[in-house]
């Protein structure tokens, strides 16, 4: 470790920074999307919903800034060094006679759909930091079924689960993490919690639809200090913002698609003097790929800011998602060979109800100081009912299992950032707080003996499996400072003090049948359990930029993730969960290069390490009487080290032939490959094992095409056999446990626009490949999820 943090402490660096706003000089409203170039470098930046900008790459010497928007005049200013540490206002005029070709170049100048976080941002700091940011209305893809495998094609190092057709939950995990719920990430959207509860149960049983965001940010490694602890990183779904220049716009997108999919997304947006609105409706339904895979999906988002002055905002916005999906149930192996798109399970049903609520504050104290406050709330639930027995045993009737979960959470997250002269260079301190209460309540028992979505109990007062809350605590503070301490290098340190408290209370009841069905034990264990604990991590990253396009970053930062209480009394005849389980502890590492030449080459290679220190897994056991069936266990099953590399590169050809042209043809690859191991055990069917739910190779490739207002992408993924255990079992009769076989699809995606009209269609797996991605012990399985075969898609919209 000493020796990993004296080569990060080599002289690397970074550039000076100039911020500022673009606003309307007929109207004073702030203009988002406004294309900035400046002489100095060849990247091109774009201003913010708000209309503010920050360029990072600039030397301390004048600067000459270009800005342009359709509809208003060209405006050229030069910025005096001096004037480095201050914000500029930046004002546009009308232009009716502007060219729409101007634009369009503009456009072409952008990131391939693909862009990583400036080293300020707000009130956050990514210096040094692997960032990653996927720009929505640049890509052609599935947006009306969240299609996470087009969507997230240019994200390095992603395993990606395929539970449902619809996008109705997001799976995904980076560097050897389960993508179960998305789980390893600190997910949030508007930079806010939306996971059932962060510290206890961080799966994620809503996901922003793709139609309303602007953005997703993925933040790696040394995100830990900035948005607690997890090994993960951080995902951030950035919605859209009322259009700053109009007072009304709407925008309507229908879609249908295979298996009787309709969906329907109606936003409406605008900024009424000081107020920016922005909200939208969306209702997805279909029936599936497989019988018994029905869903109705209905989302609704609306979002206020309020500019009270040129200082201080405020911003709210609520969420509320729903959905009721039928889930057709695992298979064999044998069954899915026979037939993938079959189900042996007709009674199985979820539901989720998602209500998100924020309040945010900012202010601009200084120039050189901003705070942020930002307050949120969630009241939510997701209930399960169905036959969780082995998915090769029939289901011949009889009482449901119903699981219910109800979470309600609250936090403020507080953070103040200030930059400061250093010398000749400036630096930047970030300090915040955080505070998270959170309150978990699970319920088993049984439910209805019928095939309906009766999402109730029978047995309400004592349910016959178990009965918890889950409430805990957690407060903490962080702080990062840059430390520029030249044109070309910079010095990040930081760290995040943890207090975490974490209590279950309860009961539960170990009930045993023998073969014929008949009840031979039934035991009642009252539990109360508490822990606490507080610690400090700590990190540091270097940045050196070697040229005005390129940069070498390097990191490491300790991470640490608390166990999950709430999964420790859920009653299922295919896992069990170690009783003494303890929290992970490790570290993670990164040396990394990234850049780009001029407009036709993007490029990103990554080296990282990451370590677990007794990380939680799941072995195969089968010492339960009296039957004595294999089922997962779930423990700390072994310290465990994951080594790989993540790369990156597209270029656009055309733009390489020639750097004016306003067409683009692009090539892109994106691989990775993991080494991800157990160590330091004592068990010898783990020993030197690979690490469950980890493909050692991903390999995502595609071409784009874009000309006026057509765009087209197809885009083939690979992925490579791993197994969903750690004793690496290849196949088991529950089929809960064995291999996950290589696979690959192909996707093709196309739009066009033409006024306020766009045309949009898909072929998901244009190939008809028969696959699957994941294996289930419980919800919606159990045992093998199939993928769904070719599907056909089309989208109108209309803005108005």
């Amino acid at each position: 470790m000493r020796n990993l943090i004296l080569f990060i402490l080599l002289p690397f660096g970074t550039f000076a920074q100039l911020s500022g706003k673009v606003v309307s000089q007929e109207t004073q409203m702030a203009l988002p999307d406004v294309i900035i170039s400046n002489d100095q470098t060849a990247e091109v930046v774009f201003s913010g919903p708000d209309g503010e900008f920050s360029i990072s790459n600039l030397k301390r010497e004048k600067a000459i800034l270009v800005f342009r928007q359709l509809g208003k005049v060209e405006k050229t200013v030069s910025v005096l060094p001096e004037d480095f540490d201050s914000s500029l206002l930046i004002e546009l005029k009308d232009d009716n006679q502007k060219l729409e070709t101007v634009v369009v170049k503009a456009k072409a100048d952008n990131d391939f759909g693909k862009t990583h976080l400036k080293a300020i941002e707000g009130t956050s700091i990514y210096e040094s930091k692997k960032s990653e940011v996927i720009l929505l209305k640049d890509i052609s893809a599935n947006l009306s079924t969240n299609n996470a495998r087009q969507v997230y094609a240019k994200i390095t190092g992603l395993n990606i689960w395929e539970s449902d057709g619809a996008g109705l939950q997001l799976g995904i995990g980076g560097r050897g993490l389960s993508p179960n719920r998305t789980a390893n990430f600190n997910t949030r959207q508007n930079g806010y919690d939306i996971s059932a509860d962060a510290l206890g149960y961080p799966e994620n049983y809503y996901t922003p639809p793709t139609e309303a965001l602007q953005k997703i940010e993925v933040i790696r490694g040394a995100s830990s200090l900035q948005y607690g602890t997890q090994f993960g990183g951080m995902l951030n779904f950035v919605f859209k913002k009322g259009a700053a220049d109009k007072k009304v716009e709407l925008t309507s997108r229908q879609t249908a698609g295979s298996w009787k999919f309709l969906g329907s997304f109606n936003s409406l947006g605008g900024t009424v003097g000081k107020l920016n609105y922005y909200t939208f409706y969306q209702h997805k339904q279909g029936e599936g790929w497989r019988p018994n895979s029905g869903f109705e999906q209905d989302n609704f988002y609306v979002d206020l800011t309020y500019q009270f002055s040129e200082a201080f905002k405020t911003e709210f916005n609520y969420t509320h998602s729903n959905y009721t999906a039928q889930q057709p149930g695992g298979l064999t192996d044998a069954l899915f060979a026979q037939n993938p798109r079959q189900s042996v399970r007709a009674r199985n049903w979820f539901d989720v109800n998602w209500n998100l609520a924020a309040l945010t504050f900012d202010w601009k104290l200084s120039s050189k100081t901003r705070l942020n406050s930002r307050t949120f709330v969630l009241d939510a639930g997701r209930a399960a009912v169905g036959n969780l027995e082995r998915i090769n045993v029939a289901d011949f009737g009889g009482n449901r299992t119903l699981i219910a979960g109800k979470f309600e959470n609250i936090g403020n997250e507080t953070r103040l950032l200030s930059r400061y002269n250093l010398g000749k260079q400036y630096g930047a301190f970030l300090i915040g707080t955080r505070y998270y209460q959170g309150n978990t309540s699970a319920r088993q028992g049984e439910a209805s003996d019928g095939d309906d979505a009766d999402f109730s109990l029978l047995n309400p007062e004592y349910p016959e499996n178990s009965d918890f809350r889950f409430p805990n605590t957690n407060m903490s503070v962080f702080a990062e400072n840059i430390f520029n301490l030249s044109d070309r290098f910079s010095i990040t340190p930081g760290l995040r003090f943890e207090v975490i408290q974490t209590r279950s209370e309860g009961y539960y009841r170990q009930r045993i049948f023998d073969f014929a069905g008949n009840l031979i034990s039934d035991k009642r264990q009252d539990e109360r359990l508490e822990r606490n604990r507080s610690f400090l991590i700590t990190g540091i990253g270097s940045s050196f930029r070697p040229s005005e396009e390129s940069e070498i970053y390097a990191n490491v930062s300790q991470n640490y993730r608390a166990i999950n209480f709430s999964d420790l009394r859920i009653v299922n005849p295919n896992f069990s969960v170690d009783p003494d389980i303890q929290d992970e502890k490790g570290f993670t590492a990164d040396l990394g290069f990234r850049g780009r030449k001029g407009d036709f080459l993007s490029y990103d290679l990554t080296l990282f390490y990451v370590a677990y220190n007794g990380r939680i897994g799941q072995v195969l056991q089968a010492d339960q009487p009296p039957l004595y069936l294999d089922y997962r266990f779930r423990t700390n099953v072994a310290d465990a080290r994951n080594i790989g590399v993540e790369a990156f590169a597209e270029m656009d050809f055309l733009k390489w032939k020639r750097a004016k042209s306003l067409s683009s043809f692009s090539w892109y690859i994106n691989g990775a490959y993991v080494n991800a191991r157990y160590i330091n055990t004592e068990e010898t069917s783990i020993a030197g094992k690979q690490v469950e739910m980890v493909p050692p190779v991903m390999l995502r490739t595609g071409l784009s095409y874009k000309n006026g207002g057509f765009s087209s992408s197809l885009q083939w993924n690979y992925i490579s056999k791993h197994f969903t255990d750690a004793t690496n079992a290849i196949r088991t009769s529950t089929a809960v446990e064995g291999v996950i076989p290589s696979y690959q699809v192909m996707d093709l995606s196309a739009k066009y626009n033409w006024k306020y009209l766009t045309l949009e269609g898909s072929i998901n797996n244009l190939l008809n490949e028969m696959y699957f991605t994941r294996r289930a012990e419980a919800y919606p399985g159990p045992g093998i999820i199939p993928s769904d075969g070719r599907g056909f898609y089309l989208t109108l919209e209309i803005r108005l």
